[in-house]
């Protein structure tokens, strides 16, 4: 474990806002570059500062019982997050009870090629935390949705911990048609060091994120 998996292992057993979590982990960090500097191994630090939760514990019985309420309320809307999502996702899918599904290579409007790399850079991007970027290249009602928070919240649902990414696996495209909309909607599994997730991502007619769904 390197020092930024040790952070954020302690970072997800805080109970308090991103503000504050943040500044934890830069203090926590600056704490273990220190100690690195000083010719300290990471095993060692790791040894002496003790377990990712006894760490949290700690950092927990200086927050404000205020401040622990305003997590538990922020962790239901996290939980209610990816249910929005899947919403989203489902409210297309009625939208398209009566729709003309078209093979991706036959599509007039997709680019087989081009779908998979979008979803590519997609995840590239969510792991890479750039939400400025995913935000700029989704339709407008995603962008409030690609946050820190929203990335955390599609984490946990999964696993604590997924690791680092180690491979894109094959990717399924289909082309959904209603009226004159078209969509393209390809799913890809995507392992991690510690988990394989499935990603079902949605693109409109200018290459936009859509939609995103992860399972």
């Amino acid at each position: 474990m390197d020092e930024k998996r040790y952070v954020n292992a302690v970072a997800r057993k805080l109970k308090c806002g991103g503000k504050r979590k943040r500044e934890i982990k830069r203090q926590l960090l600056a704490d273990i570059q220190a100690r690195e500097n000083q010719g300290e191994r990471l095993e060692e630090i790791f040894s002496r500062m003790g377990k990712a939760e006894e760490i949290a514990d700690g950092f927990n019985e200086n927050i404000s019982a205020g401040e622990q309420r305003r997590y538990a309320k922020s962790k239901v809307l996290k939980i209610v997050i990816p249910i929005v999502l899947a919403v989203i996702f489902i409210g297309m899918a009625g939208f398209f009870m009566v729709p003309k599904t078209v093979d991706i290579e036959k599509s007039t409007v997709f680019d087989k090629e081009k779908v998979e790399a979008a979803m590519k850079e997609t995840v590239e991007l969510l792991d890479a935390e750039e939400y400025a970027a995913l935000q700029e290249n989704a339709i407008s009602r995603m962008q409030p949705l690609l946050n820190a928070e929203t990335r955390e919240s599609m984490r946990r649902a999964l696993s604590d911990d997924w690791g680092e990414r180690r491979q894109f696996g094959a990717v399924y495209l289909v082309e959904l048609i209603q009226g004159n909309s078209h969509f393209a909607v390809g799913e890809m599994t995507v392992t991690y060091e510690n988990v394989s997730v499935t990603y079902r991502l949605t693109y409109d007619e200018d290459m936009r994120l859509a939609g995103i769904y992860v399972r």
